[in-house]
């Protein structure tokens, strides 16, 4: 029986030379690793009050909007700079190359509710520690942070650790 990881395509030398892409599309793609995927990241948490799943900007929409289908939980993004209609919070952070900024809806958080957060990958942990601030700040509580994939060797769960976030990653890219 196929894991997740084997529906996962490796992309040598993008989107520079000697990068492995981990490109989940191919998983997306695929109706059974799809579920698998949407059903392992669920299963955790199955039973527990989740009251929204919070989606980082672009593939953890599609992966939230199914966990919270599947958990009865309500859905709100977070998206980069200038994406969302309404008022919102920013929260800049520093990238590889640059720094980027994340919004989410003043209204997308009741305090006090109870957030999982997705997306797809994990990797220097930048942009998940700018939503968690982004969820904090409006009041929401973290249940934990959910991942197709972990890169470790750069540094984002140590990172999310140190947080006292808790992980749930369904697989691992050592290289």
């Amino acid at each position: 029986m196929k894991t997740v990881k084997d529906y996962i395509r490796t992309i040598e030398d993008f989107p520079k030379e000697g990068i492995k892409f981990r490109d989940v599309t191919t998983l997306f793609s695929d109706p059974q690793g799809l579920r698998l995927t949407i059903d392992q990241m669920t299963q955790p948490f199955a039973g527990q009050k989740i009251d929204k799943v919070i989606g980082i900007e672009a593939r953890g929409f599609i992966l939230a909007g199914a966990i919270a289908h599947q958990l009865s939980a309500g859905f709100a993004p977070i998206r980069k700079k200038g994406k969302l209609p309404g008022p919102t919070i920013s929260q800049g952070y520093t990238l590889e190359y640059g720094e980027a900024i994340v919004e989410i809806h003043r209204d997308a958080i009741e305090a006090g509710e109870r957030m999982l957060l997705v997306d797809d990958l994990l990797a220097t942990g930048g942009t998940v520690a700018a939503s968690i601030s982004l969820v904090e700040r409006l009041g929401g509580d973290i249940v934990a942070c959910s991942f197709i994939v972990d890169l470790p060797d750069l540094g984002g769960r140590k990172l999310l650790e140190t947080m006292g976030m808790t992980l749930n990653v369904l697989c691992t890219f050592n290289d």
